[in-house]
């Protein structure tokens, strides 16, 4: 684990639970995407930094979730790096109580504010793409939270984030975080149709052609959603629903994935109501949803 792998001349990632990019720019210089999850992430970073003679000038996150901005704080601190933050991954980044409240929809209770829901806030600023390194272009890959994005390098490498989970991650956890299923869905046509000489995703394995592990979550997202479908034939209240999914994959809740799967469902239902697959009514003061037949 954070071992420093090389993909051409110039790119580079760091083995981690969520890969970190490294990008070397001029001279000594270098960049990061994403930082990892926690101060110790940024540690170990700082290490590989000081083991090449590398300088950190700017971390360019490609979204806010703490295991993607975790190390920002102590490298910022040890290197005085610039951090750039698109739209509103820019407030999240430096504001993470954020992540926790939207994921509980509300003040987060004790056990939800930890490191891989709350990371450390930092001095980010919003990026637009005149501040990016020269050869650098920022892709939009919406969906899986507000305003994420990929990067291509100057050697056409392409850094994807979290737009994609790996066949083991799905296969294990059944459903993936998602904020914007239409959105989610969009963004993996778009990336189907991208060529490069590499991807890298955040959590899956390097790869020069992604369209099979794309068409892999896309799968899963309309198995998902079938499944909704197939709960709510009879009228059901959301807690109703999200036990019925846990029962039917066999996964287990905690504090952590109730609210990470729970978000994602209210997501899969906003989008099937939109759709006109299921719908909402009220009844006795309660939620109720139904798959329209």
């Amino acid at each position: 684990m954070y071992e420093l792998v090389q993909i051409t001349d110039s790119n580079y990632y760091i083995q981690s639970p969520a890969k970190i990019g490294l990008v070397r720019l001029q001279g000594n210089d270098v960049c990061l995407i994403d930082s990892g999850n926690d101060k110790d992430a940024g540690r170990k970073v700082q290490q590989i930094l000081d083991a090449n003679g590398w300088r950190l000038t700017v971390i360019y996150n490609t979204h806010s979730n703490a295991d993607h901005i975790g190390g920002n704080a102590y490298l910022q601190r040890q290197t005085g790096c610039r951090i750039f933050a698109p739209g509103v991954e820019c407030d999240f980044t430096r504001h993470p109580i954020l992540e926790p409240s939207f994921l509980y929809g509300g003040y987060p209770f004790r056990e939800l504010r930890h490191k891989f829901l709350l990371a450390q806030g930092s001095d980010a600023q919003e990026l637009i793409s005149a501040q990016l390194s020269a050869g650098f272009e920022m892709i939009a890959l919406p969906g899986h939270f507000f305003d994420m994005v990929g990067y291509r390098t100057p050697d056409d490498v392409v850094y994807l984030a979290d737009c994609l989970s790996s066949r083991e991650t799905l296969d294990k956890y059944q459903i993936g975080f998602i904020y914007d299923v239409a959105g989610y869905l969009d963004t993996l046509e778009q990336v189907k149709k991208l060529s490069a000489r590499c991807f890298v995703p955040a959590h899956a394995e390097v790869t020069e052609d992604i369209v099979p592990l794309a068409d892999y979550n896309i799968a899963k997202v309309h198995e998902v959603a079938e499944q909704i479908e197939g709960i709510c034939r009879e009228p059901h209240c959301f807690e109703r629903v999200l036990q019925s999914l846990f029962a039917q994959y066999e996964l287990t809740m905690t504090f952590e994935q109730y609210v990470l799967v729970s978000s994602t469902v209210r997501s899969y239902l906003a989008w099937l109501k939109d759709t006109g697959r299921v719908d909402g009514r009220i009844e006795n003061n309660m939620l109720l949803w139904e798959t329209v037949i």
